[in-house]
């Protein structure tokens, strides 16, 4: 800056006065202005330069950085800049590349392909998934191009900037993709699986009940036709061995043989009934663990409701009360062992909520109409907060302690009824507890009458 004179001053032929030495001061005032504005401007220059300079480090940084090829060009296909992929993928420098015109560097197989590529750039289009293949120093080298348009500060179109990634890596992507979504497919399947059998674990107390009952009529019977063969038995060899009438009438009267040829008949028609009972009850279990994809078949919903509950609630919870308000059948179409998985799942899940309750009912209400069944189950237990209602079928999602649940036998029960074409959904009942709604298409039909009233405790 300059130091303001100690002398006023003058010009030759000019007198000197106020007016001039407030001109001049002015003058003083305005290179001092200008020098700041410069001082200003510089400092602001190096400021920009240096955000320049880090920027192009940024870039430079990046396109290092990245796997993919990456090769910019004018509007007619000469390259402009690469990345060093694209120069380890061609085998020249940055420099030796620049002004070049691609095609050079391609299987003249992939002209054409490259040429469209330009076209669609002087259109502004945009392009996909263009396989090309480079002529590197190790041979072909294919990538699956994306092309995007380049534009200069007026927003015309001057070239286009090619990304590659090397064909072999997507394709091993892709393998490794199929290999995820199989090995996922496989996983759900187990678990759907396993699933059934913690749920079929669960249920082995209440099917041993089950088949006590008939095995233990079955043996008595047998005990019984033991008894009657050996009288039997008995009588014939006195027969055979010419015993007189009066003998035989006594020993007729002694071993009680004509209460055992009237018994005879009944204790057999016993023994086929549990057998056949026993017979039912392994074929259900049968049908309830298979894994395999059977075809649909009709049965009987009304039926496997009360085996679903007879199984789960005799073992576990032996004071609970059951209401059964159905029709005496409920005919649909579908995977028996499939929809016995998620009557069972719906009624251990009525059970879990139920434990310590005061009052331990369950109910359950059926009906067929407009061509479908719908069937609600509904416990007394402490029903379903507010804010996890939406959640219940979510896979995983459980309230239980850790250890007690896996979170999956709603979500799963869920996925097999819509599999059904059919829906499940869950509410809380407006008298307390929690209230499942099952929905399936009917098999056609109308439902026989309607059911029987409360049967008591399931003991």
């Amino acid at each position: 800056m300059t130091a303001p004179l100690s002398q006023p001053f003058s010009m030759p032929g000019m007198t000197p006065d106020a007016d001039a030495e407030s001109a001049w001061i002015d003058v003083i005032r305005k290179m001092d202005e200008t020098y700041a504005n410069l001082v200003t401007q510089q400092v602001e220059l190096e400021r920009k330069n240096a955000e320049l300079e880090e920027a192009q480090a940024f870039i430079a940084s990046v396109l290092g950085s990245m796997t993919d090829v990456l090769i910019a060009c004018d509007r007619d296909g000469r390259i402009e800049q690469t990345n060093p992929a694209a120069e380890w993928a061609l085998g020249c420098a940055g420099r030796e590349l620049t002004g070049r015109p691609l095609r050079d560097f391609l299987d003249p197989a992939f002209h054409p392909a490259f040429a469209r590529l330009c076209s669609a750039a002087l259109q502004r289009e945009e392009v996909s998934d263009v396989e090309l293949s480079l002529r590197g120093p190790a041979g072909p080298f294919p990538i699956a191009v994306n092309n995007t348009v380049r534009y200069d500060q007026r927003g015309h179109a001057i070239g286009l900037v090619l990304v590659g990634r090397p064909v072999g890596e997507l394709r091993r992507a892709y393998r490794d993709l199929a290999a995820a979504h199989e090995g996922l497919k496989q996983t759900q399947q187990q678990l759907v699986h396993s699933e059934k059998m913690a749920s079929l674990g669960r249920l082995v107390a209440g099917v041993a009940h089950e088949l006590n009952n008939p095995i233990s009529f079955v043996y008595g019977n047998a005990h019984a036709m033991r008894r009657y063969v050996d009288r039997m038995t008995a009588y014939l060899d006195r027969v055979h061995e010419g015993a007189t009438p009066t003998e035989l009438a006594a020993l007729r009267k002694e071993l009680r043989i004509d209460r055992a040829r009237a018994d005879a008949a009944a204790t057999l028609d016993g023994m086929l009934e549990g057998t056949e009972r026993v017979r039912d009850i392994v074929a259900e279990l049968r049908r309830f663990s298979s894994e395999q994809k059977h075809a649909s078949e009709r049965f009987d919903l009304t039926g496997l409701l009360r085996s679903a509950v007879t199984w789960v609630a005799k073992a576990q919870m032996p004071d609970l009360t059951v209401v059964f308000d159905l029709p005496d059948t409920l005919d649909i179409a579908g995977h028996p062992g499939h929809l016995h998985q998620v009557a069972m799942n719906l009624v251990q899940n009525a059970i879990d909520a139920m434990a310590g309750a005061v009052v331990k009912r369950l109910e359950l209400h059926g009906r067929e109409e407009a061509g479908t069944v719908v069937v609600t189950i509904r416990d007394t237990g402490h029903g379903i907060p507010d804010a996890i209602v939406g959640r219940v079928f979510d896979p995983f999602f459980t309230t239980k302690p850790v250890g007690k649940g896996t979170g999956l036998g709603l979500s799963i029960s869920y996925q097999l009824v819509r599999d059904h074409g059919g829906d499940l959904a869950a509410a809380n009942h407006p008298d307390g507890g929690a209230l499942f709604t099952l929905t399936l298409p009917a098999a056609g039909g109308q439902a026989n009458g309607r059911a029987k009233g409360p049967e008591g405790a399931a003991r």
